[in-house]
């Protein structure tokens, strides 16, 4: 695994050119090329529309600030820059990026690791209070007009087993184990990294708490951790290992209470076992962000079954995202005119 790409070919080892695709909206900001440009004098930015479509000539590209770019316009540029090197994903997950032209090319590839991380953090711990506190069915006796109060479960009683133990992982269980829950966390080598003890994170602002996890486990540990756990949360990055993680003997291990939480990738989850069981009540419930097919098709039985929430993949969002993810890649693009080690860089055989 390369972890370094540069220094590129134009003045002081900046690359000669830079493509850039749109990044969380229709169109890079301004701001934002300018950034670009300071920290990389010389360069020439190349636009790149959605389907591929350069405002200029490709063929000295050195870098690509990969937003949206289907994989066909992808590979197409690939085939034109013959000296791209470098692929900085604006996304955490780069399965997109990790393509049979790009691996034959060796192509390093950064990704946006630890950018999302705090919202989507946040996010996980608003649905882990609303299904504590009841506040679905709060709000259905609102719309009733009923008064009913409900006996709610404070996060100290809970357990919560977070199945991704990387930097949305780790931010997921630093608010948690405030809030004094009881955190098990999975990952692909458990003895790597942190320990089960506490780990200091870093997602570009600083989260103000340590995550504390209870225990570590691998893999084969998984469906102890999903009997062990009131809510389960997907942190996972999407590779063949992950894909369809959470099948019918997956959601056979969970309680029958247990909330299953997904702000990781719609194919973890094997839609048919996990809607069965949710239709059957064999599990508490799901707050599901993001799904195998966006948008959520209408006639997906998510939208109206009782005990889902669907959110329409939101749970990154955040006004200081992009800002970050900008700043990312400036220092990459620091490190890559010095030939120094880039950070974020992919193990393409991982797929993260």
């Amino acid at each position: 695994m390369r972890l370094t790409a540069g220094p590129g070919r134009g003045p002081n080892g900046v690359p000669l050119a830079i493509a850039v695709s749109p990044i969380l909206s229709a169109r890079i900001r301004q701001r934002d090329l300018e950034r670009i440009r300071e920290v990389a004098p010389g360069s020439r930015i190349v636009n790149l529309s959605v389907e591929g479509l350069a405002d200029g000539p490709v063929d000295d590209v050195e870098v690509l600030l990969r937003g949206w770019l289907v994989a066909e316009a992808f590979d197409r540029l690939l085939a034109r820059a013959p000296h791209l090197t470098w692929v900085h994903s604006a996304t955490s997950g780069v399965e997109r990026a990790l393509t049979p032209a790009a691996l034959a090319r060796d192509v390093v590839v950064t990704n946006a690791r630890g950018v999302f991380s705090r919202p989507i953090a946040e996010h996980v711990l608003l649905m882990i209070l609303a299904v504590s506190r009841h506040l679905p069915q709060l709000l259905e006796l609102q719309h009733e007009r009923t008064w009913q109060p409900l006996e709610g479960r404070e996060l100290r009683e809970l357990t919560i087993g977070i199945i991704g133990y990387g930097s949305l992982g780790q931010s997921v269980a630093s608010l948690a184990s405030a809030f004094g829950a009881r955190v098990i966390a999975m990952r692909r080598r458990p003895d790597a990294g942190s320990k089960p003890t506490t780990s200091r994170i870093d997602d570009g602002d600083g989260f103000p708490f340590d995550p504390v996890v209870d225990r570590l486990v691998g893999p084969d540990g998984l469906h102890d951790l999903l009997g062990e756990s009131d809510i389960v949360v997907l942190a996972a990055p999407l590779t063949a290992e992950t894909e369809g993680l959470i099948d019918e003997a997956a959601v056979a291990a969970m309680k029958h209470d247990a909330w299953l939480i997904n702000v990781a990738r719609g194919r973890l989850i094997d839609d048919t076992a996990l809607i069965r069981a949710l239709r059957d009540n064999r599990i508490g419930g799901a707050a599901l962000d993001t799904f195998r097919d966006e948008p959520l098709p209408q006639a997906s039985p998510y939208w109206s079954l009782p005990n889902v929430i669907v959110t329409p993949h939101t749970a990154w969002s955040s006004a200081r995202v992009l800002d970050r993810s900008i700043d990312l890649f400036c220092d990459n693009l620091v490190r890559f005119s010095r030939g120094e080690p880039l950070r974020n860089v992919v193990d393409p055989a991982a797929g993260y």
